[in-house]
């Protein structure tokens, strides 16, 4: 039964990935975003297989790729293999690793998977054929961070015949919450442990000191399409109560900064604002900054009074507010920030609220309590695992 599904789930993938061709062969020419993910995941364009023998660790995002700093100091720089499937995290592990690559695409790993020590999976990047052909060549596999939000445990559910198969290949699951951990059991997960979010293990700290403007200090971060405007208009509120007030404006996808800076050097002529991006120049003395760069957003945060923060104004899910929150800056969220219930749980003074509440929220600093973090993650056991494996 299992070579069955094995050579049946094979074969689908592959059928799917050759019809898929012609459309990502497009984009990745005409998206600046894909043009070096996708040749990458899709046709190993220079992506050669890890050597073998080492500790992989697997993550998708950007803040995925932060929060295994704890793990990675526990493994010899010359067995550590990291892997990811985008760019922005990927441009994140590449300074961490010279055996950094990009996911292959699951029809391409069957040739590529080399036998390593261990596999370290973060969060949700549940993929059958990565777990299945790693556990096969000898890798112990644990799935670390792991998460399932309320909204889409209906959906995982639906597909319980796949996910029951896939943690078959899984030795063990480190859950950021009891609930987490029940809904990955529903589904067919063995040996789950409660270790809290690793997020909380792994706070970025601040490397740089940066000169604080006078005034206050609001700082949009990793800010989303609509949401610029929004935080814009209601800094416009506090601009009018407190003249010296300062907004840097650090959009979460590179991608999206010239766009972010007509809106922002659009708005500022309006008002008769000055405007600067910080890759022009490094300080916050314009009434508008647009924080151009990918790293450093916690430097910000240290000398920040207030950080709106993005990705839950609109439905995206929300961000980490743990960062900020280390500061004691006052944090205010949007409503939709259901991807980090747990990370938000674990955080006191974060105030949430309506879009057409922000403005007046933005405009009463002094009427906002700080932040402060209540949780914690404690990682022994997994530092453990990693310590056996070094050791055999």
């Amino acid at each position: 039964m299992y070579r069955f599904f094995f050579f049946l789930y094979l074969t689908v993938i592959a059928l799917a990935w050759v019809l898929a061709l012609p459309f990502l062969w497009t984009i990745s020419k005409l998206k600046p975003k894909y043009k070096e993910s996708v040749p990458a995941r899709f046709w190993l364009k220079n992506n050669k297989p890890f050597l073998p023998d080492g500790i992989w660790i697997h993550v998708c995002s950007f803040g995925e790729a932060k929060s295994i700093t704890p793990l990675i100091k526990k493994i010899p720089s010359d067995l550590l293999r990291l892997s990811s499937a985008t760019k922005t995290g990927f441009d994140e592990i590449n300074k961490l690793s010279k055996q950094s690559r990009y996911l292959p695409f699951e029809p391409l790993l069957l040739a590529w998977i080399k036998p390593q020590k261990m596999l370290i999976v973060m969060e949700a990047e549940l993929w059958y054929l990565l777990f299945v052909i790693a556990h096969k060549k000898g890798a112990k596999t644990l799935l670390v961070n792991a998460r399932m939000s309320e909204r889409s445990y209906s959906k995982y559910l639906r597909f319980k015949w796949l996910y029951s198969r896939i943690f078959e290949q899984i030795d063990a699951v480190y859950a950021q919450t009891n609930e987490d951990a029940q809904r990955l059991i529903a589904l067919g997960a063995s040996n789950v442990e409660v270790m809290g979010n690793i997020k909380f293990a792994s706070i970025v700290k601040s490397t740089k000191k940066l000169p604080k403007p006078e005034g206050i200090l609001v700082c949009a971060a990793s800010t989303h399409d609509k949401e610029e405007a929004l935080i814009l208009d209601a800094f416009r509120s506090l601009k009018s109560k407190r003249p010296d007030a300062k907004l840097c404006v650090a959009p979460r996808h590179p991608e999206r900064f010239d766009k972010i800076e007509r809106i922002m050097e659009s708005f500022a002529k309006i008002q008769s604002w000055s405007y600067h991006r910080w890759s022009q120049r490094a300080d916050f003395q314009s009434d508008l900054v647009l924080f151009d760069t990918l790293g450093g957003l916690v430097n910000v945060y240290a000398i920040s009074d207030i950080v709106v923060l993005g990705g839950a104004f609109e439905p995206i899910g929300g961000h980490n507010a743990a960062e900020a929150a280390q500061f004691g800056c006052k944090i205010i969220s949007g409503k939709n920030y259901f991807n980090q219930k747990e990370i938000f749980a674990g955080i006191e003074g974060i105030n949430i609220v309506d879009n057409n509440e922000l403005k007046e929220a933005l405009s009463y600093p002094n009427l906002l309590p700080n932040s402060s973090l209540v949780s914690k993650a404690n990682i022994k056991t997994i530092l453990k695992q990693i310590k056996d494996v070094l050791q055999n």
